[in-house]
């Protein structure tokens, strides 16, 4: 048993998905309505840069969906490949816009107006520079958990994605990060400022949480037969409204990554199949548990190795 899981903000490049794109005529479709949809030239920003244009989250969140997507399609429609008949479709964040879209929830065209609303929505919810995100390395979430609450008076922050075994992020104020950092150094704990520009999934997105809400439930989410893993409850979704729900839920919530694996684990997958740019969530699963089989598909040689 297999599932599909698609990466989230940070695997970007410019130059992504080129191969695809310069070899498959559905590939230049989708580029093509992606362009249309928005408004805007995002093939010219993903294929030519500048970097800075790329990495603003306006334009990376449907940039990154829009990659995953054209290579799920690449494997089902060019390689015969049956994606769909994996257990679960997983995705972090973004990731999971890329998770629903493939399977079958909610079409292209919409799902990749949803991520650029989502992206402008997220990056202006916060005054610029008010925010901010922090990785803490070789600890547990219950040690972070409890410096949270024994300094909830002093400062406020919360854990943003629990991606696995000694990797946490966390959001919140600068200040307040600042604060943070040094309860960590006196404990001993290593942790890096993330070269973001904004606070996600924490309570400062609530501004963008209201944007999502009417956008969400306006748009038009169909029945799957596809079972999903949410963000939010890490546990199985195959009803759309609960769906729905759950991703504005995702917005101020943490990501629980770490659990979504285990839980897909444990409820018997064995082989777990990266589509999109880069390779960090297969990192991550593999710090998880290195017995499980992992496919990161970037190219089309990824594709010719994979056997499910």
């Amino acid at each position: 048993m297999f599932s599909v899981i698609f990466p989230g903000q940070g695997s970007q490049i410019v130059g992504m998905g080129k191969d695809f794109f310069e070899k498959y005529n559905l590939v230049k479709e989708l580029f093509k309505e992606a362009d249309e949809t928005l408004g805007i030239s995002l093939s010219k920003i993903i294929m030519e840069g500048p970097k800075e244009e790329l990495d603003l989250t306006i334009n990376t969140q449907p940039a990154i969906f829009l990659i995953s997507y054209s290579i799920f399609q690449v494997v089902k429609k060019e390689f015969n490949i049956d994606l769909n008949q994996a257990k679960y479709f997983a995705g972090h964040s973004l990731g999971e816009y890329s998770a629903l879209s493939s399977a079958n929830y909610l079409n292209f065209s919409d799902t990749i107006k949803l991520l650029r609303i989502r992206g402008d929505a997220m990056q202006n919810a916060v005054p610029k520079r008010e925010g901010g995100m922090l990785a803490v390395l070789g600890s547990t979430v219950e040690i972070i958990e409890d410096i949270l609450k024994e300094n909830q008076n002093n400062f406020l922050v919360q854990i943003a994605n629990d991606n696995s075994q000694g990797q946490i992020v966390l959001s919140g104020k600068n200040t307040d990060l600042v604060k943070l950092i040094e309860v960590l150094k006196s404990k001993n704990i290593k942790n890096i400022k993330l070269p973001v520009s904004a606070p996600f999934h924490c309570q400062l997105m609530n501004k963008a949480t209201d944007v999502m809400k009417k956008e969400i439930e306006k748009a038009n989410f169909q029945d799957s037969k596809n079972i999903l893993i949410s963000n939010v409850t890490a546990d199985e979704i195959s009803n759309k409204e609960e769906l729905k729900k759950l991703l504005i839920d995702q917005i101020e919530n943490r990501v629980r990554w770490r659990e979504s694996v285990i839980n897909m684990i444990n409820k018997g997958i064995k082989q777990f199949i990266e589509i999109g740019p880069g390779k960090v969530l297969s990192g991550l699963v593999k710090r998880i548990d290195k017995n499980v089989k992992i496919n990161t598909i970037n190219n089309e040689s990824d594709i010719k190795d994979l056997k499910i």
